[in-house]
């Protein structure tokens, strides 16, 4: 079965800086897959069921803790991995991300090399 991972963020340069940092997953046959806002992350995780799911937190129409909460409580996805991706890195945010349901929180800006050993590791490419 093919492994998915879901890049989710309102900023265009953003989602092509992660897009780029995770290509060498397709060589692995890890299929890309993204979102620019909060309802249509939920619809892609609802229909996809992706293995990973990058979630930028301040999005349009719904933030990426309601989704993170809602994939975690509501559609009971728990074998979704969640990593809230947010500018904001005060403990409190943390806090409040992982008490959502998140998995792992990253602060912007993250080094591409990081992100990408990160995935790998969470899908066991390595």
């Amino acid at each position: 079965m093919t492994q998915k991972v879901l890049i989710v963020d309102d900023e265009p340069n953003i989602l092509m800086l992660m897009e780029q940092a995770l290509e060498k997953l397709e060589d692995e046959g890890v299929e890309l897959l993204t979102a620019t806002n909060g309802q249509d992350a939920l619809r892609t995780i609802e229909t996809e069921k992706p293995n990973l799911v990058f979630l930028d937190v301040m999005m349009p129409k719904m933030n990426g803790l309601e989704v993170c909460s809602k994939v975690k409580r509501e559609l009971g996805l728990h074998e979704v991995f969640v990593i809230l991706l947010t500018a904001k890195g005060q403990e409190f945010d943390r806090q409040k991300g992982l008490d959502m349901g998140a998995n792992l929180y990253m602060t912007k800006p993250f080094r591409p090399k990081e992100v990408l050993e990160k995935a790998l590791e969470i899908l066991g490419l390595e």
